[in-house]
């Protein structure tokens, strides 16, 4: 599986705004701290989301990035391939590998495991992620009582 950095950075990108969705707007400059993005490289990722329909975007001081769907709406599979092309998530692995030794030809294996993993980030939205986080979040208690 090979997933870029600006892959990773879509993810994220999205997953803030989802979580921020209430207040509006949402400036770069925040979304690039809150995940630790390089702003230059950011604000490509963000155009690249922007053209797939996902983001709209207003300029100037009061503006900044917002969905233009609910967070079920977008599934995970459908924001990689916004940013890394149509094959994505998953290239095939190991196009031409050949096991050690025994000369057997993998490719079959590569392709169902790219299969698998094309079905998990297809059938994930941001709702789910949302979801996930929030139980996470419910699952961490403090060490002390005050």
């Amino acid at each position: 599986m090979r997933i870029s950095a600006k892959g990773e950075y879509a993810i994220k990108a999205v997953l803030d705004l989802a979580t921020h969705r209430a207040r509006g707007l949402i400036p770069l400059q925040e979304i690039a701290a809150r995940q630790g993005i390089p702003q230059r490289y950011l604000e490509q990722v963000l155009l690249a989301l922007k053209r797939a329909g996902f983001l709209a975007s207003k300029r100037g001081s009061a503006g900044g990035y917002h969905l233009t769907r609910e967070p079920d709406e977008i599934t995970v599979g459908a924001v990689l391939r916004a940013v890394e092309g149509t094959s994505a998530p998953l290239e095939p692995l190991g196009q031409g590998r050949r096991a050690h030794g025994d000369g057997h030809d993998l490719a079959g294996l590569w392709e169902e495991i790219s299969e698998a993993v094309s079905q998990v980030v297809d059938r994930l939205t941001f709702g789910d992620l949302l979801v996930r986080a929030a139980e996470r979040q419910s699952r961490v208690r403090p060490m002390y009582h005050i």
